[in-house]
């Protein structure tokens, strides 16, 4: 959480702006759900089975690992979210984020697509004005899960 020195830290070191937990909260992920590091030579998914819980708003973002810049893509998308049109939901509601170099052949994974690089890269799940369950740990972030 955003009020932890060794986090504000390495938040910092990553660029992210630093501000108190009630503010905003950063979850940031290097690993997928197997502890293997995350490499755009693999795909990826996020499945929000439920989205994160904000007052405001919500975005996920990656980065390139060695940069630590943003991911150029063709598609110019960079922090999907609840704010980010035409994102589509499962039949079941859930939310289910495509992390991936190359293009998608579905059109629906298309659509939530976050292109990745080639190589290594993070991500950072930001929550704006997050509530109660985000502060309190109740609610945590799906693992990114590698497609098999």
């Amino acid at each position: 959480m955003s009020d932890d020195p060794v986090n504000h830290a390495g938040v910092t070191k990553m660029g992210l702006l630093y501000s108190q937990k009630e503010v905003s909260t950063y979850h940031v992920g290097y690993l997928d759900g197997d502890n293997n590091s995350l490499n755009g030579a693999n795909k990826y998914t996020i499945r929000f089975d439920t989205l994160p819980p904000v007052n405001a708003f919500w975005s996920v973002t990656m980065y390139d690992a060695k940069t630590q810049l943003y991911i150029e893509n063709k598609i110019n998308r960079y922090a999907p979210g609840d704010r980010t049109p035409g994102l589509q939901k499962d039949d079941d509601g859930s939310l289910t984020i495509y992390l991936q170099a190359d293009e998608p052949a579905d059109p629906k994974a298309r659509a939530n697509w976050l292109p990745a690089p080639k190589g290594a890269f993070y991500l950072a799940l930001r929550e704006y004005s997050p509530k109660a369950a985000i502060l309190t740990r109740e609610w945590i972030p799906p693992a990114v899960q590698k497609v098999k």
